[in-house]
């Protein structure tokens, strides 16, 4: 499309900055939704802290725009300072006064996805990709969601980690990782928000860490590397949303979730009694037999609650 001085004008994608026309016409022509997550966390100085769900939902919007479908409001509500996290923060962000975070617990999360699905499956789409642009052991406590309510949901599911969606793997090695505010992460973000990303802030190369949780390795971001990654991730999520549409037409299913009634039922009889094992909510996921002292700020979410 382009505007009256022959401009080129992107086609509106974002739900919540749409008339209702434009969502109509949107939903006719391919009902699938993306939803994405992620939250406000250190960054290291040259990234803005809001990058997991930056990244998250402009890889998205890049989607619909190219191939079809609805993005919803990001969500900037994640899971931090507990468990594995906290592990990770007395490390990599240590015992700053603010860290900006905003960060919420795994059982507020996962319930919350849950409500997200209810709107999707009321409105009658076919398809809704979950995307979360911040890692640690959440991604995966998504999936195991994803499978637990899917025979609750009409809408076929599917969840990642957005770096999941590059095949190829960020050097082209088909070693398929992220990183945390290293080369990996700040090429992505220059690459989709430009103005997200200040390569000046870097500090110089040899000055001691933990620098605000920035990665070893965030001076060889490179923002065209970036652009050719997204490209590749865009690419996957478009495939994948038409496997998935495919798949609702091939079993067009008579459940959805229509009422509030239905979610709390759904979470009292799939999710609740499955939730203390996700990961999140384990205090050492991994058996790393490390421990957070008392005395750190860390330790106060470092252990779950008893379900």
């Amino acid at each position: 499309m382009t505007d009256e001085r022959g401009e080129a004008v992107f086609d509106e994608v974002r739900w919540e900055r749409m008339f209702p026309d434009q969502l109509e016409r949107r939903f006719a022509e391919w009902p699938v939704l993306y939803q994405t997550y992620g939250l406000c966390e250190p960054h290291g100085p040259q990234n803005a802290v809001g990058l997991d769900a930056l990244k998250a939902h402009a890889i998205a919007c890049l989607t619909a725009r190219r191939h079809g479908g609805i993005v919803a409001p990001p969500d900037y509500g994640h899971i931090h300072e507990i468990g594995d996290y906290a592990i990770w923060a007395l490390d990599m962000i240590g015992e700053v006064e603010r860290d900006w975070l905003s960060a919420v617990p795994p059982w507020h999360h996962f319930r919350t996805v849950c409500w997200h699905l209810r709107i999707a499956d009321r409105l009658g789409f076919k398809a809704v990709v979950l995307m979360t642009g911040h890692y640690g052991v959440n991604y995966r406590d998504l999936k195991t969601l994803v499978d637990l309510v899917q025979p609750y949901v009409g809408a076929r599911l599917y969840s990642l980690a957005d770096f999941e969606a590059d095949a190829a793997g960020f050097d082209g090695d088909g070693d398929i990782h992220g990183d945390h505010a290293g080369k990996i992460e700040t090429s992505q973000l220059w690459a989709l928000e430009p103005a997200a990303v200040d390569i000046s802030r870097l500090p110089a190369r040899d000055a001691p860490g933990p620098h605000f949780a920035m990665g070893p390795d965030a001076h060889e971001a490179n923002r065209l590397a970036g652009q050719a990654m997204v490209g590749r991730q865009v690419a996957f999520l478009a495939e994948k949303a038409g496997d998935l549409v495919a798949e609702f037409d091939r079993l067009t299913p008579a459940k959805r979730l229509t009422s509030f009634a239905d979610v709390e039922a759904m979470w009292a009889e799939a999710v609740a009694p499955a939730l203390p094992d996700f990961l999140s909510m384990r205090r050492d996921p991994h058996g790393t037999g490390i421990a957070v002292p008392e005395t750190s700020r860390w330790a106060v979410n470092w252990t779950p609650p008893a379900a």
